[in-house]
């Protein structure tokens, strides 16, 4: 489970997205798998609004909860963590480990896109930027994309958030079992509860829509907050 957050300096920036993004879920992979399940709203809704026969890719598709919401589009995983997508795979899914700055696949390949919860952890402006453009360079000209990110303004949430950079504990508890791939043993985790700390940029209001807009001028179709994130839906034009 998610635990109390705190700030970080400048300086502990470097290499922060290898020790407490990419580290911290290929360690939390089957416990973070167990506690996603049920699909946000927005983004149900979003991926049932596509026509039938739509292609698409889930960037950061994690153990591919979003990947069966709508049997009548397809949909391509992509991941940091070989152990996510490893998950992924055995539920059926088409999954490749990539990551989200550069992409495997050709420009233009997809009607749509999914970047939940993922570049929030991307530790530069630069970067965020990077990956936003890297989503629209994949899709087709008029395909629409779904970002979601982090809101620095909680308003339901219990964690107090003191700066944008921030550390955020996840809390495996003492005695987990999980088993989260068809046919695989349990996997015991260790006697005692376990911490691990993952780096989130907490997006402040109308930070996501000027990084797409960066990316692509005029892009966005919708945006709005939803459960202490802010989202928004851009087309590449």
């Amino acid at each position: 489970m998610s635990m109390p957050a705190t700030s970080i300096s400048t300086d502990q920036l470097k290499d922060i997205e290898r020790t407490h993004v990419h580290a911290v879920y290929e360690a939390i992979a089957p416990h973070f798998s167990d506690t996603r399940f049920k699909p946000w709203p927005v983004v149900d809704n979003f991926l049932k609004s596509l026509p039938a026969g739509s292609c698409g890719l889930d960037v950061g598709c994690g153990n591919g909860k979003y990947m069966s919401v709508n049997p009548d589009i397809f949909v391509n995983g992509s991941d940091r963590s070989p152990s996510l997508c490893t998950i992924a795979a055995s539920r059926g899914h088409a999954i490749v480990v990539a990551d989200t700055l550069a992409l495997p696949h050709p420009s233009s390949r997809f009607d749509f896109c999914l970047s939940i919860a993922v570049i929030h952890h991307l530790h530069t402006p630069e970067r965020r930027l990077r990956a936003v453009r890297e989503l629209f360079r994949v899709l087709t000209i008029g395909g629409r994309a779904l970002f979601y990110v982090w809101a620095l303004e909680q308003e339901t949430s219990r964690r107090a958030f003191q700066g944008q950079d921030v550390l955020v504990s996840w809390s495996i508890p003492k005695g987990y079992r999980a088993k989260s791939t068809e046919g695989s043993e349990e996997v015991s985790i260790p006697e005692s509860d376990k911490s691990y700390q993952r780096y989130y940029h907490m997006f402040v209001k109308g930070e996501l829509e000027e990084l797409i807009v960066q990316a692509c001028p005029n892009a966005i179709l919708e945006s709005g907050y939803h459960r202490d994130n802010w989202y928004c839906i851009a087309t590449r034009m």
